[in-house]
């Protein structure tokens, strides 16, 4: 018998809200958290918007000051997933209880006011912390000993994936019952100058909108432009479906399936069959026909090439489905927080299940004749029969992942 895997906690810190009532109140509203960069960011780059998050202050300084903002960032929402998952690890058995984190640009402020330090004021005194702070596993390492979970504790860094596989893999060590608990999720913290620069040369951001900067993110837009980052963090709590009834707790919905490929064409461009293998693996894992999908949120990040090809490959897998399904794309709103991007949007997937309507793809008011399925434009769509929503990630590296989650359909309570 396959072991079910429940979700039992969700929380965001976000450009969009620092909670997960914030966040879709965001949703619902067509709210962007995409506006211009405080000065010393965005003079140090040609790129002068981003989705920034106004961090939670938490009540013990010293130890945060010791943290980059990503691992900042990943205790802010972990610790609202493990409140609203009523959890107690301390009457846990912790070895069964284990971390999972999503990152693809890890530490990047602490790496990069070290190599400021370094090689624009030439000096030697790197701060002592830089190292542990600037670590792809910072963030994961922090949550494990902030709960002294001492189960598996894994992070996985594969791009704009990054957290959407840390979830499949979290839910895979469940249903292996290597674990009873994982606390999954991802962050990411990538508005700095290196980075920002980095992007530029890449010539995958957007351009400015002059009349709203608000607006620059336009995914299946004819006007769409690029992508425009974020910043942020994501987690869940996720069980073993016994574990969750065992201890009485509210599943809010149940992660069904997860598809992992990889494109081994071009390290930066995407491919149809790529992605379309991605969410077939997804429906197969999850035992589901492509027409029990009620909604997907698309990968949608607003560059000319990717939403194209995502198009296509939902066409494909789905058939005439794909005419009924709802898709948009959130990134319109919260920015792109590439590895922490497949959490967030898996979180606003469970939330939408329990709330019955789907968030907008903002700023989507000049069609691309060759986007053409429904992207929910503009406003929020209520749907009430929605069952089953499905998640998309592909990424720079090749590395495509999609989860389905689906709302309770057994008690949740025995």
């Amino acid at each position: 018998m396959t072991t079910r895997v429940a979700i039992t906690g969700l929380g965001v810190v976000s450009p969009i809200g620092n909670s997960v009532d914030e966040l879709f109140a965001s949703l619902y509203g067509g709210k962007s958290g995409i506006r211009a960069l405080p000065e010393p960011l965005s003079a140090s780059s040609k790129c002068s918007i981003g989705a920034v998050v106004d961090l939670p202050v938490r009540d013990d300084p010293p130890k945060m000051r010791l943290l980059d903002r990503v691992s900042q960032f990943a205790l802010a929402a972990a610790a609202q997933a493990v409140a609203d998952a009523n959890i107690d690890f301390a009457t846990e058995d912790r070895d069964r209880c284990g971390v999972a984190v999503g990152t693809g640009m890890g530490g990047a402020r602490s790496t990069d006011e070290g190599y400021y330090t370094l090689y624009w004021q030439r000096s030697d005194r790197i701060a002592p912390f830089t190292v542990i702070r600037a670590m792809t596993n910072a963030a994961g390492a922090c949550l494990g000993l902030e709960y002294g979970l001492s189960g598996p504790n894994l992070t996985y860094s594969t791009a704009c994936s990054s957290s959407a596989v840390a979830l499949g893999e979290a839910a895979g060590k469940i249903r292996a019952c290597d674990a009873d608990v994982m606390l999954a999720g991802g962050a990411e913290a990538p508005l700095t100058p290196g980075v920002l620069r980095a992007w530029d040369a890449m010539r995958t951001l957007a351009q400015v909108d002059e009349h709203d900067p608000a607006a620059s993110c336009r995914p299946f837009a004819a006007t769409r432009s690029g992508l425009v980052l974020g910043e942020g963090a994501a987690f869940l709590v996720l069980e073993s479906w016994e574990h969750a009834l065992r201890r009485g707790a509210r599943i809010r919905a149940e992660l069904i399936g997860y598809g992992l490929t990889t494109d081994c064409e071009h390290i930066t461009r995407p491919t149809i069959a790529g992605q379309a293998k991605a969410m077939r693996s997804a429906l197969k894992s999850a035992g589901r026909d492509p027409d029990q999908i009620d909604y997907i949120n698309a990968h949608g990040t607003a560059t000319i090439q990717n939403d194209l090809i995502e198009t296509t490959a939902i066409k494909e897998v789905f058939g005439e489905h794909a005419r009924r399904l709802a898709v948009s794309s959130t990134k319109s709103t919260h920015g792109h927080l590439l590895g922490a991007a497949g959490a967030l949007e898996f979180v606003i997937c469970v939330g939408c299940l329990e709330r019955g309507w789907v968030p907008p793809t903002m700023h989507l008011n000049a069609r691309d004749p060759a986007c053409d399925l429904d992207y929910v434009a503009e406003a929020a769509r209520p749907m009430a029969s929605l069952q089953i929503a499905m998640s998309n990630s592909f990424a720079f590296g090749g590395t495509n992942a999609v989860l389905i989650v689906e709302r309770p359909t057994r008690p949740t309570h025995e």
